[in-house]
């Protein structure tokens, strides 16, 4: 399991490959008032792999991560049917007096 970074030391370029961008929607600025952050994240990482990402790519303390995968819809392009990707989504929920924000990059 790989653990967040010491202060002073290099983040771990794997984090960059579990955490793969925010995703800023209207609905999770809503929950953002409730200290939680949506990230879509690798298809196979784990809850733990997650957690260890986040607090070494932004320094903060992280208390639970959440998971869902939501499922590709299928589509139509010039008459011919076709399936978007299943993307993985993690609600991070932040300690109190952490935040993390989303609109600068890391």
């Amino acid at each position: 399991m790989a653990k967040a970074k010491a202060k002073g030391e290099a983040v771990d370029l794997r984090h960059y490959d579990v955490v793969l961008r925010p995703v800023i929607t209207e609905k999770t600025t809503l929950i953002g008032e409730h200290r939680q952050v949506v990230f879509q994240v690798a298809p196979g990482a784990t809850k733990p792999e997650i957690k260890a990402a986040v607090e070494a790519l932004f320094d903060v303390k992280v208390t639970a991560v959440n998971t869902l995968v939501a499922k590709g819809k299928t589509k139509r392009w010039r008459g011919q049917p076709y399936t978007r990707s299943d993307t993985k989504k993690a609600i991070v929920t932040l300690a109190e007096g952490q935040s993390i924000d989303v609109t600068t990059g890391v």
